[in-house]
């Protein structure tokens, strides 16, 4: 049986080359099928690389975002600045001799070769738009962490998923099934829920105004986030036509780039630059301390973006954004801990929305793998058998 197994894709390629003198065979035919669960594999020991940065910058971003309004900082464009500003982390990584090498076998293995390039212009107009949707992002998202409590903060950022969905479908052909929907709209009720919370939230230093500004930048935060990702698998797809490493870094390299230079603009034409030197002396956990939070606040977003941008590269931007949402009861958890914060009702019933909500998103993934693999299952053995039916037919 083994013997068998082994000979049946060099007969096949045989065959085919038989009847193609040039010497060109069909892929779907000489390719044997044992390699596809080691492809598979490594795809899904990626998908969790990039999950995990995910769920961990996510969480640790949130919480030094949030440690550092509470101990002094007041600066919503530095907070903007951080979140993009550390893409130079990422710029060793043009200096390796094998980055050339390696975009070329990841785009040849993945049938993603373009028989036309897109041209420079096209590609500054992507990574401009990006970027200043991005930098407009970064600073509704720090005004709702500065106004809100971290855990409703945190919660009302599922709503990006609701987002993600609806551009998806404009952009990316994004198919609604009975999961996906009740995805949707479990996540969407669980950010409703919150609208609820000033009444119930003891939040002494938070006016309902500033509670109210931070809430509706927190929701216009997460629909251009939605965007964001959506075009950016868009950009992947239709654009570069690539899944590659390099792809994926120019991505976060020039969309953040573009981002920095935006939030900077804000930051020196709103002044906030002339009080930073301030801000740091009286930060009640020292001037060190004070570097240290801003730095690791962009180290750590950073592995946020690697991670997101992998996941619309390895699946779709839905899927990224899933597993940001699915990160989102972790901060809440976290915040009773580190920031004594109150988990009442509301957010409690809010969390398990939350939770059901990507559980049912997670359950059709589930669902299309299972039926993809049975698809590739069923074109091998159609693959297989197909020799000897010819046989069958010429005898």
């Amino acid at each position: 049986m083994g013997e068998a197994q082994v000979r049946q894709p060099s007969v096949t390629a045989q065959e085919a080359n038989d009847a193609n003198p040039d010497g060109h065979t069909n892929g779907s035919i000489n390719q044997s099928p044992n390699p596809q669960p080691r492809r598979k594999l490594t795809s899904w020991i990626r998908i969790g690389i990039y999950a995990v940065f995910v769920l961990a910058g996510q969480s640790a971003g949130n919480l030094l975002g949030k440690l550092y309004y509470d101990k002094g900082g007041n600066s919503t464009w530095i907070g903007s600045f951080l979140q993009v500003a550390g893409f130079p982390i990422l710029l060793p990584y043009y200096l390796l001799p094998s980055r050339k090498n390696n975009n070329t076998r990841t785009e040849i293995s993945t049938n993603t070769i373009s028989s036309k390039s897109p041209s420079i212009f096209v590609l500054a107009s992507f990574y401009m738009v990006l970027g200043l949707i991005l930098a407009a992002d970064c600073y509704f998202y720090s005004l709702g962490l500065m106004y809100l409590p971290v855990s409703t903060y945190s919660l009302l950022c599922a709503s990006q998923l609701a987002f993600n969905a609806l551009f998806s479908f404009f952009l990316n052909s994004q198919k609604f099934t009975f999961y996906i929907i009740n995805s949707l709209v479990l996540l969407t009720t669980s950010s409703i829920l919150l609208v609820f919370q000033s009444e119930s939230e003891d939040t002494p230093n938070i006016s309902k105004g500033k509670y109210v500004i931070g809430f509706i930048c927190t929701v216009g935060a997460c629909a251009g986030y939605g965007l964001v990702l959506s075009l950016t698998q868009f950009l992947l797809n239709r654009i570069l036509k690539s899944e590659s490493l390099s792809a994926i870094v120019d991505i976060i390299v020039f969309r953040s780039l573009v981002a920095s230079l935006g939030t900077l603009v804000g930051l020196f034409a709103s002044g906030e630059w002339k009080v930073l030197d301030e801000e740091m002396n009286s930060f009640r956990l020292g001037k060190l301390s004070y570097v240290m939070t801003l730095a690791w606040i962009a180290i750590t977003w950073k592995l946020f973006s690697i991670g997101s941008v992998g996941l619309i590269a390895e699946v779709s931007s839905l899927f990224s954004n899933g597993m940001s949402v699915s990160g989102f009861p972790i901060v809440p958890i976290l915040a009773v801990f580190f920031f004594h914060e109150k988990m009442d009702g509301i957010k409690v019933m809010a969390m398990l929305l939350a939770i059901w909500g990507f559980t049912s998103y997670v359950y059709q993934k589930y669902l299309d793998d299972y039926g993809s693999r049975k698809e590739s299952q069923n074109a091998i053995s159609e693959t297989r058998t197909s020799p000897h039916r010819e046989r069958e037919i010429n005898v």
